[in-house]
């Protein structure tokens, strides 16, 4: 898709006279579209929302819970965010949808982002809120909450069986939802328990093929072995728990649920919100780790992205 033609700041006042944008204090255009409630948004409610949002500049997806798992949060009208959604949140009642466009350099000034490879000098961030209902307490509302999660799981969990089914991989699949398919088990009396320290090269690409990182290629800009004390919270869920189906000279792949991985939000710019990842992994030694030791996987990118 091509890049937006006219300014965007010019885009942003045609489409305000148009579609009879308003503002808040803090310049955030935005419309709401009333649904049948008149019941508007109370302090201390239980919520349940969709948000999205896009960056036309780039013609991507920052973040979106629609068709996943929604935001869930409690109404603090003591606390309001400036230049979100947030700043309207006692004007609106559930079924309401709101259409809002956020100014980078306006979150530049408040703090709320720096800019960086994702987030230029002047770029619009376009968003949208569906308000979903709301709960009586707390209980009602983590309740509502396990269930979509569950259900998120379910997707996840049917997207890599069919992948892997359709690929021929002889995986083995996990409570979690996590699939390993082992190539080659290693040393039964050398395992990546936990609390051990395991020395893995890995590959780690999208259901796609596109590589995002990894160290066992020659064209790898880091080779350097990986050091992961399982159990430690060093790396990502999916991968922390396949380890440990390994042992020294242990070689296999791994097919991880978002939810395992980095979730609803990613690691921009590398992982985007909701991916699944497969990583290739061979384990080099596993030895008994030093008391406090944990080291990341990978650089977690830039997370600037706002929030409500």
């Amino acid at each position: 898709m091509r890049r937006i033609t006219i300014p965007l700041l010019s885009a942003v006042v045609l489409l305000a006279s148009c579609n009879q944008y308003e503002k808040t204090p803090s310049g955030l255009a935005y419309k709401i579209e009333k649904g049948g409630s008149k019941d508007l948004l109370k302090q201390g409610q239980f919520v349940k929302m969709n948000v999205e949002y896009k960056l036309p500049a780039k013609d991507s997806v920052l973040s979106s819970t629609f068709g996943r798992v929604p935001v869930y949060f409690r109404v603090d009208t003591s606390r309001i965010s400036k230049h979100s959604f947030i700043e309207l949140i006692n004007k609106c009642a559930p079924g309401d949808k709101i259409d809002f466009v956020m100014n980078v350099d306006s979150l530049k000034k408040l703090g709320m982002l720096e800019y960086n490879e994702i987030f230029k000098q002047k770029d619009l961030i376009n968003g949208k809120v569906e308000v979903i209902k709301t709960f009586a307490n707390e209980e009602q509302m983590m309740a509502d909450y396990q269930k979509e999660l569950d259900n998120e799981k379910v997707r996840e969990t049917k997207e890599l069986k069919d992948f892997t089914a359709k690929k021929g991989a002889k995986v083995q699949e996990t409570p979690s939802g996590l699939f390993v398919e082992v190539t080659e088990a290693g040393d039964a009396t050398l395992r990546a328990d936990s609390g051990k320290q395991a020395s893995v090269l890995y590959r780690g690409t999208f259901l796609n093929g596109k590589k995002f990182d990894g160290n066992m290629d020659k064209d790898s800009p880091n080779k350097e072995p990986l050091s992961v004390v399982v159990g430690s919270g060093g790396v990502i869920r999916g991968l922390d728990e396949a380890l440990r189906f390994f042992g020294k000279g242990g070689r296999g792949r791994v097919y991880i649920p978002a939810l395992l991985g980095y979730g609803p939000n990613g690691s921009a710019p590398v992982i985007p919100p909701y991916a699944a990842l497969v990583f290739d992994i061979e384990i080099l030694d596993v030895t008994n780790a030093a008391p406090g030791t944990t080291l990341p996987m990978m650089p977690q990118g830039p997370q600037g992205y706002p929030r409500h």
